[in-house]
């Protein structure tokens, strides 16, 4: 059956993002190192399309995070370039080179509309303005069969959180303290979701920790 997940790195005081985000520092000040544990993995530096690298027990989790993936949705901050109207000096691709390493179609969540970006390797970037009902209905049509990830940021899977849309959590916990900057499970309140831990891996650096939401 077709699930909406999300697969997220946060520090251990909470955060998916440091303070002080901008384009120069897009996971914030610090953010950097939630995810130092993937980028010496072979299966990290093959979704990037490099060679070589290091194999321990993340290497599963980072396959899995793009096993039986039919879309993606993201958020602004996600896609990349801050808020506000789009740039056009030249047009804004987000943090990404040609070569996106998504290779499905994509959904940012935007307040500003702009033309689809269809970019190297079958990703397609599609911006939606109506909101997280309308964002989840167009990836379960591109997606098909296949599944639906999260990729971020913080508000965007609070939203789908608290609208009780997610099937399942992946977060990888960091030995690091980040102090401020954005948590990933804040602003729910009473819609806060049951989860039920399902599965614990432990990895060089990182703690990697399933959950099934109890509907």
């Amino acid at each position: 059956m077709t699930k909406l997940r999300f697969n997220l790195a946060i520090s251990l005081d909470g955060y998916l993002a440091g303070p002080d985000q901008s384009v120069d520092h897009p996971l914030g000040v610090g953010g950097q190192h939630l995810h130092d544990w993937a980028f010496a993995l072979a299966a990290f530096r093959r979704m990037h399309g490099m060679e070589g690298g290091e194999v321990n027990a993340s290497s599963q989790v980072i396959e899995e995070t793009v096993a039986n993936v039919g879309a993606f949705i993201m958020g602004r901050n996600m896609f990349g370039g801050g808020p506000g109207p789009w740039r056009d000096d030249p047009p804004w691709t987000g943090w990404w080179d040609d070569d996106p390493p998504y290779h499905v179609p994509v959904f940012v969540l935007t307040h500003h509309p702009r033309p689809a970006l269809a970019m190297q390797g079958g990703t397609t970037f599609s911006f939606v303005t109506d909101g997280i009902a309308a964002a989840l209905a167009a990836a379960r049509a591109a997606a098909g069969d296949k599944d639906i990830v999260v990729a971020g940021g913080a508000s965007v899977a609070q939203q789908y959180l608290a609208a009780g849309l997610v099937d399942e959590v992946n977060v990888s916990i960091v030995p690091l303290l980040l102090g401020a900057g954005e948590r990933l499970f804040a602003r729910l309140g009473s819609t806060a979701p049951r989860l039920e831990q399902v599965r614990v891996i432990e990895a060089p650096g990182v703690t990697h920790v399933k959950y099934w939401v109890i509907r």
